[in-house]
């Protein structure tokens, strides 16, 4: 471990791998690199204090150095104890001189005082991703709310908790919810959630997917993705929901869809993605199969029951890297993937830089918009305006070299028109 004024990291020797593997991924982010370039002319950002809680990865890694580059202090904790690469978050330090607290496989109490690491630095700005540090700022760092101007929030269930917040009156600064933005969860959510998802769970596991019963726990945009990932795959595709009108557009998309109980007697692999708690549960694992694969690919490891595992087993061990064998006390073995943390991140690398490019162009222009109009905006949480995202799809566009069409005056008037 290395720790200094500079952050705290694994192994700064590592940071060579990083820069080229960071590289890498800036070969797949044209949007980013359009906005990296714009920043660097204009500064829309100089002077200003941003702390990022992010993965640590090859993609969030070119996002701080847009925002860098874009005048900004930049400060970086992660937002979830597995999903760090280290070789990342060593060159963040040594390369590119972005202050870094990450180590992959931290425990909880290195996990927070990252984040209290990090809010030391006073940012203005927050970027999130699960809202780990906006709680912490209005919880134990109040003091420095005052500095805060606006923030920008990533994932779903980061929104869900920002929103629970400003019900309750507490939210003190505006934070515009990137997730919410067509360009990041229809690609984000459905294209990256469904490959990473499929990546980890091979690469922890090396199972044959076709013929298995594969259980979506969740039919959000997360789990349409993995659905279809997983059919593609050659598995048998149930579907478990709570919305009705989700789950019948599971049903019209061709998948079985069933109650969980039923679900957990057919099922052989069965992954969450309902932002919840406890989408799998004690009931569930009762009636599941020996041999059955549990994993995770919401936000926190809370959506499958451990503390349930523990109580109904005699013992677990670690079979491969990233998988635990619970021994059930009938007999029954149950295998847990990534400690039920997000396993595309933490048995794999998170999602591909191409569609990241998209959702992390919308944070950038997000936190360039919240330096522009955080004067006028109240405490709260909202969307990306609309013209960020439409510019956002338009750069995607134009760097795949893709043409589209445009109205003409004539069509414009007829459809703003009453009278056909």
């Amino acid at each position: 471990m290395t720790q200094d004024t500079q952050g705290d990291v694994k192994d700064l020797s590592l940071a060579e791998k990083g820069v080229m593997r960071i590289e890498w991924a800036a070969r797949e982010m044209p949007v980013l690199n359009m906005i990296r370039d714009r920043f660097q002319k204009e500064r829309p950002l100089a002077g200003l204090r941003v702390c990022a809680c992010l993965h640590v990865t090859t993609e969030t890694a070119n996002l701080a150095i847009a925002l860098r580059d874009g005048g900004a202090d930049v400060t970086i904790c992660a937002s979830n104890p597995l999903s760090t690469q280290d070789d990342v978050a060593a060159a963040l330090i040594t390369t590119y001189g972005i202050p870094t607290y990450a180590i992959k496989g931290e425990d909880n109490d290195t996990y927070y005082r990252h984040i209290h690491s990090a809010l030391e630095r006073r940012p203005q700005i927050t970027l999130d991703d699960g809202a780990d540090l906006v709680a912490t700022l209005h919880s134990t760092h109040q003091r420095l709310l005052d500095d805060v101007i606006g923030g920008t929030e990533e994932t779903t269930t980061g929104v869900i908790r920002l929103k629970a917040l400003a019900k309750e009156g507490k939210l003190r600064y505006p934070i515009v919810a990137v997730n919410e933005a067509d360009t990041k969860h229809f690609f984000d959510n459905r294209y990256g959630t469904g490959q990473s998802t499929i990546d980890g769970i091979m690469r922890a596991t090396n199972i044959l997917l076709a013929g298995k019963n594969f259980v979506v726990c969740g039919y959000g945009w997360c789990g349409r993705g993995i659905a279809s990932r997983a059919k593609g795959m050659g598995s048998h595709v149930i579907v478990t929901e709570v919305n009705p009108i989700r789950a019948l557009e599971a049903v019209m998309d061709g998948f079985q869809v069933m109650d969980k109980l039923e679900a957990a007697k057919v099922g052989e692999v069965f992954i969450t993605a309902t932002g919840g708690i406890h989408a799998i549960g004690r009931e569930q694992i009762e009636l599941m199969s020996s041999g059955a694969i549990l994993a995770n690919s919401g936000h926190f490891n809370v959506e499958i029951d451990i503390a349930s595992l523990d109580e109904l087993s005699t013992n677990n061990r670690e079979v491969r890297p990233f998988v635990q064998e619970w021994t059930m006390r009938d007999g029954r073995l149950i295998y847990l993937l990534a400690e039920g943390r997000l396993v595309n991140l933490a048995a794999a690398e998170g999602h591909p830089s191409a569609v990241m490019d998209m959702s992390f162009a919308n944070q950038a222009l997000s936190a360039e918009h919240m330096v522009k109009n955080h004067a006028t905006m109240e405490p709260g949480v909202y969307v990306v305006p609309l013209e960020l995202d439409a510019e956002v799809g338009r750069l995607k566009l134009q760097a795949l070299g893709v043409h589209i069409d445009t109205l003409t005056a004539e069509q414009q008037k007829y459809l703003e028109s009453w009278e056909g």
